[in-house]
């Protein structure tokens, strides 16, 4: 039975097509912020990137085997699918789909039809069949496979207790704090999580009393709030995780666009578990900023204060490797398509990880984080000097320097301050 209001019109998402329904506008080439909410179940085209790069790393785990031995399968789960894009993009964009379980579930009845029609219409067409491992509390797992996706209709947090897996995905609408403790407790004695949070306004600061409600942390609305907004949901992840006797290590951590998105390594080790809070503490402004353990004058946190990704992971994420898995071939392309939006496509595929591979080495260590806009005021020079040059002098100096994907221009340097400020002086 095919849902109300199908077929809506087709857009192309890496190489995915994908059925919007009918009154969601066509999206731009480079959607920005959260979308209008047209019903449950909706379709957020400012998230694609957050999807091209979880495609790119389920990819990698699996090429690479850094989360499972070769020739052994990954269950990964999208616990809050909705209309099915992401884990529809795990099946037709990963390569070795032999190695993967894929599991979508959502608790809407309607935006699920939407997921299972769109993905019967546009079959992978290789045939992969696969019988979903029992449920913990019943003798048969509900739903169905149907074209090697496991569809099931049902609460996620009742969900991920019923069985392991290896990854798994929250993209909530809104705070992700309510899925946690179930999460975790679900991922396998090794296992990635991935985690949307949207509710920027907690996390940046802006909106304390919701901070200290779901986090526990206070923040500061200044160039630094998006590193903080990242840094306070790792911090909260690691808690969590160390109650149930494990680990955090981050593989890639960014705020993007309106959203903050993580992916962490959960292994299971009381003796790391123990001394989460050794990555634990909270920013200090000043000039620069440093991380300090004790609350200092005006401060953010509590938050992560380690690495923020994994040099390695991160440093194979990059644009090459995004176009190689994600971009249209003619085979997928939409019938209505022209040059244009084929440009635009693969432009946003691009911007999905820019600066990613670039920076993974400094933001796995320790660095300074410095914003551009604020140098030229640091610094006495009237004009702010340029990301170039700052990248030269440095690099002339003898010390590191990479562009960030963030919002704001933002850059991480292993340079101490005095260093970065002389260097902005003679760069005016």
């Amino acid at each position: 039975m095919e849902p109300k209001d199908w077929p809506g019109h087709i857009w192309l998402e890496g190489r995915t097509s994908v059925h919007l329904r009918s009154h969601q506008t066509r999206p731009s080439h480079m959607p920005r912020g959260p979308a209008a909410k047209t019903g449950e179940g909706f379709l957020n085209p400012a998230m694609a990137p957050a999807r091209t790069r979880s495609v790119m790393l389920l990819a990698d785990a699996i090429e690479n085997n850094w989360l499972v031995p070769e020739g052994k399968t990954i269950r990964a789960l999208d616990a809050l699918c909705a209309t099915g894009v992401r884990p529809r993009r795990w099946r037709k964009e990963i390569p070795f789909q032999d190695r993967l379980r894929i599991t979508a579930n959502d608790l809407d009845s309607e935006a699920l039809q939407w997921a299972k029609e769109s993905h019967r219409v546009h079959p992978v067409g290789d045939k992969l069949e696969w019988t979903p491992e029992p449920s913990r509390f019943a003798r048969e797992q509900e739903g169905v496979v149907e074209d090697g996706i496991h569809w099931i209709e049902g609460d996620a947090i009742r969900l991920m207790v019923q069985a392991p897996y290896q990854w798994i995905d929250l993209d909530p609408f809104g705070s992700p704090v309510n899925f946690l403790d179930s999460a975790i407790q679900s991922i396998s004695r090794v296992g990635v999580l991935e985690v949307t949070a949207t509710d920027t306004a907690a996390l940046c600061g802006s909106a304390k009393t919701s901070a200290l409600r779901r986090y526990g942390s206070v923040g500061i609305t200044d160039y630094y709030m998006h590193d903080d907004a990242t840094r306070i949901l790792l911090g909260t992840i690691a808690r969590i995780a160390a109650m149930h006797d494990k680990s955090v290590h981050p593989i890639l951590s960014l705020f993007d666009g309106h959203h903050v998105r993580v992916t962490v390594l959960l292994k299971r080790s009381k003796e790391e578990a123990t001394d989460w809070q050794d990555n634990i503490g909270y920013r200090i402004r000043s000039e620069p900023y440093h991380f300090a353990k004790q609350p200092e004058r005006d401060y953010s946190g509590p938050m992560w204060t380690g690495p923020l990704c994994d040099s390695e992971i991160a440093g194979r994420m990059t644009v090459e490797r995004a176009i190689e898995l994600c971009a249209g071939r003619p085979e997928d392309l939409p019938e209505e398509w022209n040059d244009i939006d084929i440009e635009h496509s693969q432009r946003e595929i691009e911007r999905s990880v820019r600066y990613i591979s670039q920076s993974a080495e400094l933001l796995s260590g320790e660095h300074l984080l410095v914003a551009v806009d604020s140098l030229g005021v640091a610094a006495g020079v009237g004009q702010i000097p340029s990301m170039k040059k700052m990248k030269s002098g440095l690099e002339d100096a003898g010390y590191r320097m990479a562009r960030c994907h963030m919002p704001e221009a933002m850059f991480a340097t292993d340079a101490d301050w005095d260093t970065v400020l002389k260097i902005a002086k003679s760069a005016e």
